[in-house]
């Protein structure tokens, strides 16, 4: 049955391949740009992953104005303050962020301050809170999860009141998302397997909640099959330069998918973890992905049946009786979590992450109740359902 109505909307120039990075002087110019400022962290830049992007602008008249590497990895209102000084002070006139999800979302709040001017970035917060379009802002993603290149969403964290503040916009899309395999290949195994997963729930979820539509569906399973295909690929041998593409094109394909069709209970219950027990959000989304599923499943079975073929591929679709294909996705997913475990300790279960006890679960139900994708996600939850999902995943 057709969808009576939805918006489907992503203007990111995506600039992908083996001399992606090449590129940016070119794209730069076009927007009449001559003195970027990058935003990373000290591991990007103590890995030399900013060599290459340094060397790509050696023969142009285009100057890095400064480089801005002091953010952490939980990101803060106070650095995004600092960065937005730094531009300043060097009348730097773009923002390049190089790095995962805590330095693209620094980038994109600081882009408001650059634009809009002053030091008050609450009143940005919230939905579409921008008047117009900001500086010219790219992103070159270090990691292979998060989808933020893509996205028109950041969340950076008000430390004094201790909440973290969400801010979604149309302007907040960078012009373009430059995805080269040079800026992941040192990523370690654990943080390679955390991010494939984050990015393979987040295009499970695209697929299976209730705002899902047909463009974001040629996404979310396209993003799957590359996950699947070249995972383990990439963990045996971590400076494939093709796998690394792929996986990076996997997360920016879930990325564009959940940025249309939004996500369900894995990002609910896995945002309320994240700030109980300050767990990374990729490992969060792998540890609750199967126990959510099996919940909706009585609802939405025929959704999760339809991923056992980008996940497992034709023949064992094809093997599987139609009626038992939803289980099956779900074990499919088991399994690859179970071979994750066994290669980097990614864990599966919260008593496996160490970092939280019985007690707080109520904590993590009752903030995971109040997050806002759980209205999208295909099955109702309350309170108690949420606590047996927890239950479930201890």
């Amino acid at each position: 049955m057709a969808k009576p109505y939805y918006e489907f909307f992503c203007p990111v120039k995506v600039i992908a391949g083996h001399a992606a990075l090449e590129h940016i002087p070119f794209e730069l110019a076009v927007l009449g740009s001559k003195r970027p400022m990058i935003i990373t962290d000290k591991g990007v830049r103590s890995n030399n992953l900013l060599a290459p992007i340094e060397a790509s602008f050696e023969s142009t008249d285009i100057e890095i104005g400064f480089i801005f590497d002091d953010v952490p990895p939980d990101s803060s209102l106070e650095t995004v303050r600092a960065a937005a000084q730094a531009y300043r002070e060097n009348n730097c006139d773009a923002i390049i962020a190089v790095g995962g999800g805590s330095v693209i979302d620094t980038s994109k709040t600081a882009n408001i301050l650059v634009s809009e001017g002053g030091d008050d970035l609450l009143k940005y917060s919230g939905a579409h809170n921008l008047p117009k379009p900001l500086k010219p802002f790219f992103v070159i993603p270090t990691t292979s999860g998060t989808g933020s290149e893509v996205t028109l969403a950041a969340v950076v964290s008000d430390n004094q009141k201790n909440v973290k503040l969400a801010f979604a916009s149309n302007y907040l899309m960078p012009h373009a998302a430059i995805l080269d395999p040079r800026m992941t290949q040192t990523l370690p195994p654990h943080l390679t397997a955390m991010t494939a997963m984050d990015a393979m729930t987040h295009a499970v979820e695209a697929y299976t909640c209730l705002a899902a539509n047909p463009i974001s569906d040629a996404y979310a399973t396209a993003a799957i099959k590359k996950v699947s295909n070249n995972l383990f690929n990439v963990l045996e041998n971590l400076t494939d330069a093709n796998g690394r593409l792929e996986l990076a094109q996997a997360s920016t394909m879930a990325g564009i998918a959940f940025s249309n069709s939004m996500v369900g209970i894995v990002h609910s219950l896995g945002h309320a973890l994240g700030a109980v027990a300050h767990l990374p959000h990729g490992l969060c989304m792998n540890l609750f992905l199967p126990y959510v599923l099996e919940y909706n499943k009585d609802v939405n079975g025929d959704k999760i049946a339809d991923l056992l073929l980008p996940l497992a591929g034709p023949d064992i679709y094809a093997q599987t009786p139609a009626n038992e294909r939803a289980n099956k996705t779900i074990a499919t997913l088991n399994e690859i979590r179970d071979r994750l475990f066994a290669l980097t300790k990614l864990p599966r279960t919260l008593s496996e992450t160490g970092k939280i006890t019985k007690e707080q679960l109520d904590d993590v139900a009752e903030k995971a109740l109040n997050d806002g994708s759980i209205i999208f996600n295909p099955k109702e939850a309350t309170l108690k359902d949420l606590r047996d999902i927890l239950e479930k995943a201890w």
